[in-house]
């Protein structure tokens, strides 16, 4: 596709009334006024026969296969256009829904003819993406012309949740069953499994005396006990509309698949199992527990598949059948979200109806541009009462989780940079307290 240019429908904007204002001052002029126009068509052909042919330009194209939530990758583009003319090219591409859209770049061709063109690739949900097309634009010498120039991709780019960054984040905390060498370490003193006796030191504690082995004996002896392993974690995930919301460019499911990941790969590691589950107006996924590190790969594909949904999030329907589905007490991590105190009523009910029988950890997201709101200097009546709105909020949300507090419900209300790592913090916690 050829177009002309600004500069060339400025020339010619400015040639038209010179040419006129020349004929109306004398008329025996009009040779003038044909030769301007002439030359100036001359300019425009001349800039379009020395303009870098498409045929020249040879595109590679490097997608990546994998995408991140949270992480940005570049789409590699090598442009060899084999002209030794130095042309400055400017690309944009066509990326879908999934992913943002990058700004325009701008590369010149350097001596060899070539040109590198990393387009930045941030993905903003799950899923699978499509690299449509690449849109390359470049000017002839004089500027006076461009040419656009499309170029066909069409190359598919799975968006997945942060494994990485799982990994990353699971070995910043201490793992007390942690693998040492090739041997696994069995965490002793800790816990409340009977795991051996031993000779009694001073600095041990006196309440884990064996007094009846002592006297047989006939010396202090002591029991050590190891962590008990084994417990039964599940992660519950609200997928309704309210979990759509993006924070920082990323949904809040997103956020706490990510999160659940995260989780998962520690307690794995901790000799626990883990299963998925997901709901919103009817239950969506739900994936059995299973243990091992080497079934995290199952737990990957689950969180996978759960999908954003427009519906409104049924608490009653979907908490009575998790609760069903579960035949033992469990550690449940519910991760959902809720707007105010009125329509939190039937979620509280629900909660604490599992909470009864299950240890429920509630987790929910903070919102920034809320807190910016409350905090942010009201200098406008408009703005005096956005913060007012915006403290009622916060504070129907504070009762909420005041509620589930005194229901036995442990409760986080986190940023989305602390959500991971809280998570962790707060499952390491009841590990340690023994609270499943």
């Amino acid at each position: 596709m050829i177009r002309p240019t600004f500069r060339a429908v400025a020339v010619f904007a400015a040639s038209i009334p010179v040419g006129f204002a020349v004929l109306l001052t004398d008329e025996t002029l009009w040779p003038f006024t044909i030769a301007l126009l002439f030359l100036c068509g001359f300019a425009l052909l001349t800039d379009l026969l020395l303009m870098l042919s498409p045929a020249r330009v040879t595109i590679d194209a490097k997608v990546p296969k994998v995408l991140y939530i949270g992480e940005e990758d570049v789409l590699l583009v090598r442009i060899a256009a084999g002209s030794q003319r130095r042309t400055v090219l400017e690309a944009a591409c066509d990326l879908g829904d999934l992913l943002e859209r990058p700004p325009r770049l701008r590369a010149a061709l350097n001596a060899e003819g070539e040109a590198l063109l990393p387009i930045p690739l941030r993905p903003l949900r799950r899923g699978v993406a499509q690299v449509e097309r690449l849109w390359l634009r470049w000017r002839g010498p004089m500027g006076l012309m461009s040419r656009v120039h499309v170029v066909p991709i069409e190359e598919p780019v799975t968006v997945t949740a942060n494994i990485r960054a799982v990994r990353q984040t699971a070995v910043t905390f201490s793992d007390p069953n942690a693998m040492h060498g090739v041997k696994p370490q069995r965490q002793q003193g800790e816990g409340s499994e009977f795991e051996a006796l031993r000779d009694y030191v001073p600095g041990l504690d006196h309440r884990s005396i064996d007094w009846k082995h002592s006297a047989r004996h006939r010396s202090l002896v002591c029991k050590e006990y190891h962590s008990e392993r084994n417990h039964q974690i599940i992660l519950a995930f609200d997928t309704g509309y309210l979990m759509k919301e993006p924070l920082q460019g990323i949904t809040k499911l997103d956020l706490a698949v990510n999160a659940g990941l995260q989780l998962g790969y520690v307690s794995l590691r901790a000799g626990d199992r883990i299963g998925v589950f997901g709901f919103d107006s009817r239950v969506r996924l739900f994936s059995r527990p299973s243990g091992g590190v080497g079934t995290f790969w199952r737990l990957q594909k689950a969180a996978a598949e759960l999908d954003y949904s427009d519906d409104e999030t049924n608490f009653t329907l979907g908490l009575s059948a998790l609760a069903g589905r579960l035949d033992r007490r469990s550690l449940v991590v519910l991760q959902t979200e809720f707007v105010d105190t009125i329509t939190a009523e039937l979620m509280v009910e629900n909660v604490q109806r599992l909470a009864s029988r299950h240890l429920v950890l509630f987790v929910c997201l903070q919102d920034p541009g809320l807190l910016a709101t409350v905090d942010a200097e009201p200098f406008t009546v408009n703005a005096m009462s956005q913060s007012v709105i915006a403290d009622e909020f916060l504070r129907e949300r504070r009762l909420v989780m005041e509620r589930l507090r005194r229901m036995g419900v442990l409760c986080l209300d986190v940023t989305a940079e602390q959500m991971g790592p809280e998570i962790i913090n707060r499952y390491l916690e009841i590990k340690r307290r023994e609270l499943i």
